[in-house]
């Protein structure tokens, strides 16, 4: 008889979906069942009441089972007005500005090394994907942490959409400019749009995803709507934000906060509890509303799914 161990940082299914997501999927299968929602992974487009500015609400999909927590979901009220977004301030009480942002229409576009340039709008680009429920711990490099359950697709999928040609390395990612409606971005010695990048082989891994929805709906504008890279493997500064380019190159680009400070943020800013912050620890964690610290776990508890992809690059530094 084969008996499986669980893992130490592993709970059942049960523990990590909170009640609510759990009868919205009930629900979702009952509307399949009669016909009133058309497909699980799809958006399903209209008008929805958590933030008009989306013009789309979705079921929630079907959740993939491969990802397990060691934690509770963090409370939605505390991970949806708690959050770093520089656009609209360098405080974490951002999300009622953030609402300034008008998400649709949203236009994408995928360009640089592939067979040839798309330039879409974001709810399109959505009808061509599979989306599923995951749930992810995030680690910020300030040493907090959350865990949600993000709803999306895997950024591989869109990578093979695009059709990189074997020249493209890296995958530069932009977020909109608009000073007009986003404050922060009036202040002129930050390098914005804000960029980020991943490798190619990043961008590919299992674990990189693009989220569209969390707790059961559409994303907020505060969290990245309409559409946010998910790492989690990496602190938290490289999930960027309300994506409007996909750029595969051949050259590594400095990324805004490796631009702004090198010494304190780097390109790869992989989770390592054993490598401190020029400021701080990074032994140690506080989870959004928890009032004890946690371990800090390498790659944020993904070694398995990630290690692989830095074993020869002993000459960079990984962890910052």
């Amino acid at each position: 008889m084969l008996i499986r161990s669980k893992r130490g940082w592993e709970l059942p299914e049960s523990d990590a979906t909170d009640e609510r997501i759990f009868h919205s999927r009930r629900n979702l299968i009952k509307g399949l069942a009669s016909g009133a929602v058309l497909a699980a992974s799809m958006p399903v487009f209209g008008k929805t009441t958590e933030n008009e500015n989306l013009n789309y609400s979705f079921s929630v999909p079907v959740k993939n089972n491969r990802y397990k927590l060691d934690r509770e979901l963090t409370p939605h009220k505390l991970a949806t007005t708690y959050n770093n977004f520089y656009e609209f301030g360098s405080h974490k009480q951002i999300s009622a500005d953030a609402q300034k942002l008008k998400t649709h229409p949203w236009m994408i576009t995928i360009d640089g090394l592939v067979e040839e340039k798309i330039k879409i709008n974001a709810h399109e680009l959505f009808k061509h994907f599979n989306f599923e429920e995951r749930v992810y711990r995030f680690r910020c490099v300030e040493a907090w942490s959350m865990a949600l359950p993000w709803i999306g697709f895997p950024l591989a999928e869109l990578v093979k959409m695009a059709k990189p040609t074997s020249d493209a390395k890296y995958l530069v990612m932009r977020s909109f400019q608009d000073p007009k409606i986003a404050s922060g971005q009036r202040q002129f010695w930050y390098p914005w749009p804000y960029l980020e990048a991943l490798t190619v082989a990043e961008a590919k891994n299992e674990l990189a995803f693009i989220a569209t929805g969390v707790y059961g709906k559409p994303i907020p504008n505060q969290m990245g709507a309409p559409l946010r890279l998910v790492v989690p493997w990496k602190y938290g500064f490289k999930s960027i934000k309300s994506i409007i380019s996909f750029t595969f190159t051949k050259i590594r680009p400095k990324t805004f906060w490796e631009t702004i400070q090198p010494a304190e943020y780097g390109f790869w800013a992989n989770v390592n509890p054993l490598v401190s912050h020029p400021r701080w620890s990074q032994k140690t964690e506080r989870p959004l509303g928890k009032t004890t610290r946690i371990k800090t776990l390498l790659y944020n508890g993904y070694e398995e799914y990630v290690a692989y992809m830095y074993k020869n690059l002993v000459t960079e530094n990984l962890f910052r």
